[in-house]
């Protein structure tokens, strides 16, 4: 796995996971499949807006998805920084999987017309590669984007699903190691994840 340069992302970025789907709820594999927040969803991100409008962040680089943007627009809204939409943010795609319930996902296959895990990792990598300075910024996206995140930052540990619209601040020590440090959740109980 080729580490990002020491420079990666300004050496701190905030993560935010979009809000709650329908999907999300119900247990299913949504991947590629473009729905929007639910209520809950809509509530979260807002709250998850008011959270960020009082940290240092440049801007906003989102998923194309419905449900990211939408989490994105909430927090550019009040806070008034400049949206950027990364389509290689989305998340992975389960082609045939889409829709079944989570329990079907095998992370390590390739699903029948979707991506394996080394595409969907090289991907979501190329967007991240395409933030530009300012620094820091704001990456509202999956619990898949926060997964390739986690494998190429943080390679030794184990990874830990953000719930929907939790926030997190990455930083890079003096050590050149990467930390994630203090989670915040918008919402104050777990919700079903998402794929």
């Amino acid at each position: 796995m080729v580490m990002p340069p020491e420079d990666f992302l300004g050496g701190r970025f905030l993560f935010l996971r979009h809000g709650q789907t329908p999907a999300n709820a119900a247990g299913i594999v949504a991947g590629v499949t473009d729905i929007p927040l639910s209520p809950t969803g809509e509530a979260q991100a807002r709250a998850a807006a008011e959270l960020l409008a009082g940290m240092e962040f440049t801007s906003i680089w989102t998923s194309a998805l419905t449900r990211a943007i939408q989490t994105a627009e909430a927090v550019a809204t009040l806070t008034g920084r400049p949206l950027h939409r990364l389509p290689e943010l989305g998340e992975r795609n389960w082609g045939a999987w889409e829709g079944g319930p989570r329990s079907i996902i095998r992370r390590e296959a390739t699903p029948p017309g979707g991506e394996g895990p080394d595409a969907f990792a090289g991907r979501v990598r190329r967007g991240l590669a395409r933030i530009a300075p300012p620094h820091p910024v704001l990456i509202v996206a999956h619990s898949g984007t926060a997964r390739v995140l986690w494998q190429t930052l943080l390679p030794h540990e184990p990874f830990r699903r953000p719930d929907n619209a939790a926030l997190s601040e990455w930083r890079r020590g003096g050590d050149g190691l990467w930390r994630v440090i203090d989670p915040k959740s918008c919402c104050h109980r777990p919700v079903a994840e998402d794929a």
